[in-house]
């Protein structure tokens, strides 16, 4: 039996889809920034009762909302409007698990540069930006600490329950630790674990509010300055690594991991978390699609499968490499021993 898609006569939708995929950018931040999905989860169900929460025009909400609803924000029934399940739970500013302030990292002018310019990072093979997000104490890492916590809250609980599983960690190193919160999770996991936090001295501002917040400040110390350069000392039982790899290209994580490997104790562990893609580095999207932001943002990094990680690890004298079962978010939790 012939299948259907044999039947199925080209069309230029996905072309101009493409193409015109920056307007969703813009209706979500936009919808976001107006505190649209907001105003219908506290019962403003139509485009006027909408418009008055809001201050905005009813023309303008009419048409957002139905661009919205056109891709799957949100629902319509008659003239009623309803929130679709992911953003009742991620985009009502109402909700625990709300994101919506992730946009003040995600569309900053210098990502969104990157991206405009990506003819010339594809020719080039890295960042048309110079140093990218690489630049030192670039103030966007700062909106990142501010912005991402909540997106990064349920994978740093999760990796280190996982991570406890292993055993108790009382000295523990927290790379480029942004807002803290992975080693305020292993803190909190460890009664009587010490955290040392390593990142530009003006996002580590961002991680001592944290800690103090999250009464883990007696516990928590600070290494301002490059990962590449700082002294880390030794003597740690667990090194994290979150989301910090992908900016690099393998000899320069190679070299990194040896500097890990030189500050953990006899037995301990290094904790990597990235998006990891599979083998054939199209799937699952988010993963595999990172390689992407990689390329417009990085000069020379890129999302690394596990076979890589695992011999970038090697490489630096890990002993054995583990992937945890269980997904971390969109990340996954890779374990090097010592």
């Amino acid at each position: 039996m012939a299948t259907r898609a044999a039947h199925q006569q080209p069309t230029p939708e996905r072309f101009i889809s493409a193409v015109q995929a920056h307007q969703q950018t813009e209706a979500i931040k936009a919808a976001i920034e107006l505190g649209i999905f907001t105003a219908i989860a506290e019962g403003n169900t139509t485009a006027a009762t909408i418009a008055n929460r809001c201050s905005a025009a009813e023309r303008g909400v009419r048409i957002l909302c139905d661009f919205l609803t056109i891709h799957s924000f949100l629902t319509k029934e008659g003239t009623q409007y309803a929130l679709a399940p992911d953003s009742a739970l991620f985009l009502n500013q109402h909700s625990p698990a709300y994101l919506g302030g992730t946009i003040e990292f995600l569309l900053t002018p210098r990502l969104r540069e990157g991206h405009l310019r990506m003819t010339e990072a594809v020719r080039r093979g890295g960042t048309a930006l110079g140093e990218g997000t690489l630049v030192p104490e670039n103030p966007d890492w700062v909106k990142f600490a501010e912005a991402m916590m909540p997106l990064m809250h349920m994978p740093a609980e999760l990796t280190a329950a996982e991570l406890h599983k292993g055993g108790e960690a009382h000295k523990v190193l927290d790379i480029a630790a942004s807002h803290g919160i992975w080693g305020i999770a292993v803190a909190k996991q460890n009664p009587a674990a010490h955290i040392y936090a390593v990142d530009w001295k003006n996002v580590l501002e961002v991680a001592k509010q944290n800690a103090q917040a999250m009464g883990v400040a007696d516990r928590y110390h600070f290494l301002p300055g490059s990962a590449f350069d700082v002294n880390f000392g030794d003597d740690y039982d667990l090194v994290l690594i979150p989301n910090f790899l992908h900016h690099f290209d393998p000899p320069t994580c190679v070299s990194f991991m040896r500097k890990v490997h030189a500050s953990l104790k006899p037995g301990g562990r290094a904790a990597i978390v990235e998006v990891v893609p599979n083998p054939d580095r199209v799937t699952p999207p988010i993963a595999a699609g990172f390689s992407m932001t990689m390329l417009t943002t990085t000069p020379i990094g890129d999302a690394y499968t596990f076979a890589e990680l695992k011999s970038i690890s090697e490489s630096a004298g890990f002993a054995r490499v583990e992937i945890a079962p269980q997904e971390i978010g969109i990340d996954r939790l890779v374990i090097a021993y010592r």
